[in-house]
């Protein structure tokens, strides 16, 4: 079937006018509402669409308290644009918050507008902002949503922030879903961007402007499944790496470096998870994949919602467990349960203490006491008188001295320093992906023209908390004193920090299950890190927290990198 739009539906009265350049008027005579409802006023950069441009009608002369049908008392003006204006409003019938768009029914596009909005209506799907009534009277054509005042724009979640891999997850599985459904049923979005997708207090996500939002601006699009297909793979780019897929700033979020293409996020951002970076290109890139990826690109959200379905599912995080309280004992354990309780302000009868033994067993007690206290004196003065006794023996010996060996090899001696051979070395993933695997025999072959480099991140120079670090486990052969380690570096400046953990084996679980035995930072070309926490070990982890910023060369990008040319342990 092929691909149709309903964003902007033609209708046989339609004025006849033809387009003519908008200028957009972003006055606003209310001002502009904070609210997660409000929409966009600017077509800001999101890929392909073209606009049909407005005629001259003018926007009606709204205010605050206006009524529409008796029923819908205009609050707040969120948008004014291009010919019509948003507003927020109450429906004093159902006595709820709802949302207007109005414009002049001789506006170029009204009937595209209310067209596009009675199709939304009939779509009825949960997973957008629902369309309530879209109706034509007293010369204004307006439409009336849903306002959800507990959900938050994708705009104003990634203010902070990128998203969590499993939130980034549930958004693009729900929006693909949700906009696969809209297209079966023959209806486009065509203005999917950070605006228009919002996340309720439950957690759900939910599409605002399905239709309408492209009619009110006139855009259209001869492939509106592939254009909404690459809006979603520019959501979830933004999600996984808080910059806008494009050279150009938008909705708040900076676009990337010019010149630089389309690069995947995983390269822009560390940490981010590999198989929703692949998604995003997938999606991005629709003239087919990137050289980097062999998958097939994803044209329409079937086929996107086919992807996440082949994907192993992404766990939430786990939850973070606060403290029990400290241990209390309750009135059972202290002896009081089953007790009535006292009355405030009643004296409390202080128990009288037992009187003294002064039965015949107590005097008998009493006599048994003393005698074991006069015997324990005696003897402790016996001990005494002897010790001293033996100390006056032994002082006519303080004159003996012990011969002096001239021969004694009890001095100090340096320890004489060696270097310790390298058996074998693997590269040590925390977390991400790899980075050079195949060269890591490179940083102790004793060439110092080769070397084993990391990729190119654009957030630095600390890596964490998006990778806690990159580097390499060492083998020595045998547990080994380890008491300097030199690391050539390839690139210079600002600062690169090397630390060496005492590992477990080629291949440890966690950098938790190392201990960690010395550390330097440096702005050179080499590292020598002292161990400063002596201890055998048979493998030693040359671990990079922190890297330089170098500019690109034929080998890498520019950004903060590094690589180790040659590594030497000595004990």
């Amino acid at each position: 079937m092929a691909e149709r739009s309903t964003a902007a539906v033609d209708v046989a009265d339609n004025s006849g006018d033809k387009p003519l350049t908008a200028k957009a008027d972003q006055s606003t005579a209310d001002g502009v509402a904070q609210n997660p409802e409000r929409d966009t006023d600017s077509d800001e950069a999101q890929g392909s669409g073209g606009i049909e441009e407005t005629g001259k009608a003018s926007p009606p002369e709204l205010h605050s308290g206006h009524k529409l049908a008796r029923r819908y008392r205009l609050e707040e003006c969120v948008t004014r644009l291009d010919g019509f204006s948003s507003w927020r409003a109450v429906d004093e019938k159902l006595r709820r918050a709802v949302g207007v768009h109005i414009l002049p029914a001789d506006h170029a596009r009204a009937r595209s507008v209310l067209a596009a909005a009675r199709s939304s209506a009939l779509l009825g799907d949960p997973r957008f902002v629902q369309v309530l009534d879209a109706v034509e009277e007293n010369d204004l054509v307006y439409v009336v949503h849903e306002w959800l005042p507990d959900a938050t724009e994708l705009t104003a979640l990634l203010a902070p922030a990128p998203l969590e891999a499993h939130d980034a997850y549930q958004m693009v599985s729900q929006i693909a879903s949700a906009m696969a459904a809209a297209h079966r049923e023959g209806l486009a979005h065509l203005r999917l961007n950070p605006n228009a997708v919002l996340r309720t207090s439950s957690g759900q996500w939910r599409i605002r402007g399905l239709a309408v939002n492209a009619a009110l601006r006139g855009i259209s699009s001869d492939t509106p499944q592939r254009t909404d297909t690459e809006a979603i793979g520019a959501l979830l780019y933004a999600a996984l790496t808080q910059r806008w897929p494009y050279e150009s700033d938008a909705y708040g979020l900076s676009g990337l470096p010019k010149g630089v293409g389309l690069i995947a996020p995983d390269q822009v951002r560390a940490g981010v998870h590999r198989g929703l970076s692949e998604l995003a290109m997938r999606a991005l890139a629709n003239d087919g994949a990137t050289a980097s990826r062999h998958e097939a690109a994803c044209t329409t959200p079937e086929e996107l919602v086919k992807a996440i379905g082949e994907m192993p599912r992404i766990r939430p995080p786990e939850p973070a467990f606060t403290a029990p309280p400290e241990y209390q004992r309750t009135t059972y354990q202290q002896g009081t349960y089953g007790r009535p309780a006292p009355r405030p302000g009643a004296t409390q009868a202080v128990p009288t203490p037992p009187p003294p033994l002064q039965s015949r067993t107590g005097k008998a007690l009493k006599w048994a006491v003393s005698a074991l206290l006069i015997a324990a004196l005696g003897l402790g003065s016996w001990q005494l008188a002897d010790a001293l006794m033996d100390q006056g023996n032994k002082s006519d010996d303080t004159k003996q001295t012990q011969p002096t060996d001239g021969n004694d090899k009890s001095g100090d001696k340096t320890k004489p320093v060696k270097t310790l051979s390298i058996q074998a070395a693997q590269e040590f993933v925390a977390k991400g992906d790899a980075q050079h695997p195949n060269d890591v025999t490179k940083t102790y072959d004793g060439d110092p023209s080769t070397y084993w480099r990391t990729s190119s991140f654009i957030g630095g120079p600390v890596l964490a908390p998006y990778k806690p670090g990159v580097g390499i486990v060492y083998d020595l052969g045998s547990a080994q004193d380890v008491s300097t380690a030199t690391i050539g570096l390839y690139y210079s400046g600002d600062h690169t920090t090397v630390k060496l953990y005492a590992a477990d084996s080629l291949s440890p679980s966690s950098l938790d299950s190392m201990t960690q035995i010395g550390t330097v930072t440096t702005p050179g070309t080499s590292a020598t890190v002292k161990v400063t926490k002596q201890m055998k070990t048979r493998y030693v982890l040359v671990w990079l927290t922190a890297l330089p910023h170098a500019a690109s060369d034929r080998y890498s990008d520019a950004g903060y990198k590094q690589a180790i040319t040659d590594v030497k342990f000595t004990g």
